[in-house]
């Protein structure tokens, strides 16, 4: 079992040696978190390409500007979903800005919603992704396969209430991706920002 200080003291070496220029850094970085961003701003975007395009300008950020993340306010992998969602939201208001100014259907209210909308999905996705492994088996369970607490347990090898613990805490967690000012929520995750 890794320790509670390990993640912080990768996140501070990982942004001392991209702030040294280390190619080799930005090439880890890509691959422990790429999925995380290409999810979070494909959440946000519902498009492929312009999630890809997102995804490109979160690394491109973070290699030009390591000094940007400081590892005293909180992990790496928090400050990369709120990067994501920052530049997603940017790019999901410019484009429908500009098409609702060509005459496109909808309203400057209808934007606003949507943005919401898909922040908090992002957040919610961000939650799932984040909480520990039992809590996420449980929900998995419970939500796609549709089994309740008993079933959930005995598929885990738990007791009943160690299941309905589980199945509570994650739904608490993932309950939320609805409150912007959650403590330990990762800003800019939380509310249209």
């Amino acid at each position: 079992m890794q320790k509670k200080d390990v993640p912080p003291r990768w996140d501070r070496a990982m942004q001392q040696r991209l702030a040294r220029g280390e190619a080799a850094a930005l090439g880890e970085l890509y691959d422990r978190f790429a999925s995380l961003v290409h999810g979070l701003a494909h959440r946000v975007l519902g498009d492929e390409h312009a999630a890809d395009t997102v995804t490109r300008d979160v690394f491109a950020h973070v290699w030009q500007h390591p000094d940007t993340y400081d590892p005293r306010q909180g992990p790496l992998r928090s400050w990369l979903a709120a990067l994501t969602n920052r530049l997603a939201v940017e790019r999901l208001r410019t484009t429908e800005t500009a098409a609702l100014a060509r005459g496109g259907p909808g309203t400057t209210e209808d934007l606003e919603r949507k943005v919401r909308h898909a922040t908090v999905a992002a957040r919610a996705d961000y939650i799932v992704q984040s909480m520990p492994a039992p809590l996420r088996a449980a929900l998995e369970l419970a939500y796609f396969q549709r089994r309740d607490y008993r079933q959930t347990a005995a598929d885990l090898g738990v007791t009943d209430e160690e299941a309905r613990r589980r199945l509570r805490l994650g739904l608490q967690l993932l309950a939320t991706a609805h409150d912007a000012g959650t403590p330990g929520a990762p800003p800019g995750i939380g509310g249209a920002a």
